[in-house]
C-alpha cells in the first residue's frame, strides 16, 4: 500500500469527536446524542476523500474488501457470545500489514456492513469511528516501525489498549448521550455495567490476533510480494 502524509483534516477529525464528547458532558448539553454522532459521522470525510482522491488500485482495494468481509462474518457468527468478536483484531491486523488509511476503511466498513444485519442505530457511527481509529492507529505505528509484525507482544499490548478505549468511547457516549444527571455515582454505575462486555472484548481481540498473526500474516506478504501491494 502507498503510504500518503496524514493531512491535516484527518488529525482534526480524529480529535474533533472525543472533542466534542467532552463538551457535551462538562456543559451538559441537553442534544448531546444526536450532535455527537453527527460529528462521528463528519469524522469519515477526510479518510474516504482522501482514500478516494489517491485513486487506490484494485489490489489496493481488495484487502480492504475481503477482511472487512471477514470482520462482518465472524463478528455475525460469534453474536451469541457477548461482545466477542474478531473485529478489532482485523482492524489492528488491517493496519499493519496495509497502512493506516485502509486500517480506517476497514474498521469503518465493518461497523456499517455488519451492523446492516445486526442493527443499525446511533451507536453506528461511534462503532466506526471507534474501529477506524483503531486500524489507523495501529497502521500509523506500524509505519513509523513501534508495531511489527515479528513483535507480537507490542501488538497485543496494543490491541488490549485499543480495545479498552474503544469501550470506554463507547460507554463515554452513552453516559453523555443518555444518562440525565451525570455524576460520580451515575458514572461508576455505567462503566461497571459495560466492565464484562469490555473483558470480553479485550480478550477476543488477544484471542484472534494470536489466531491471524502468524498464519495470516505470512499469507499476506505472500500476496503482497506476488501482486506488488506496498
Amino acid at each position: 500500500m502507498k503510504r500518503h502524509p496524514v493531512s491535516i483534516a484527518e488529525i482534526i477529525m480524529l480529535i474533533a469527536v472525543p472533542a466534542v464528547l467532552f463538551i457535551c458532558a462538562k456543559y451538559e448539553i441537553a442534544a448531546a446524542a444526536p450532535l455527537t454522532a453527527l460529528v462521528a459521522i463528519c469524522s469519515f470525510i477526510p479518510f474516504f476523500a482522501n482514500f478516494e482522491q489517491s485513486k487506490p488500485t484494485p489490489a489496493e482495494i481488495m484487502p480492504v474488501v475481503v477482511l472487512s468481509a471477514a470482520a462482518t462474518v465472524g463478528r455475525v457468527i460469534l453474536t451469541p457470545i457477548p461482545n466477542f468478536q474478531p473485529v478489532s483484531a482485523l482492524c489492528v491486523f488491517t493496519g499493519l500489514y496495509f497502512g493506516r488509511r485502509s486500517g480506517y476503511l476497514m474498521g469503518a466498513f465493518t461497523a456499517l456492513i455488519s451492523n446492516m444485519i445486526l442493527g443499525q442505530g446511533m451507536w453506528t457511527p461511534w462503532q466506526m469511528y471507534g474501529w477506524g481509529v483503531m486500524g489507523f492507529v495501529a497502521g500509523a505505528f506500524a509505519e513509523k516501525g513501534a508495531l511489527r509484525p515479528d513483535r507480537k507482544l507490542g501488538i497485543y499490548i496494543y490491541g488490549i489498549a485499543a480495545s479498552f478505549l474503544y469501550g470506554l468511547l463507547l460507554d463515554s457516549w452513552f453516559i453523555v448521550g443518555f444518562i440525565a444527571d451525570i455524576n460520580a455515582t451515575s458514572m461508576a454505575a455505567a462503566y461497571g455495567a459495560g466492565l464484562i462486555m469490555n473483558l470480553s472484548h479485550i480478550s477476543s481481540t488477544v484471542v484472534f490476533l494470536a489466531l491471524t498473526l502468524t498464519p495470516l500474516g505470512k499469507k499476506i506478504e505472500r500476496v503482497k510480494t506476488k501482486y506488488g501491494i506496498g
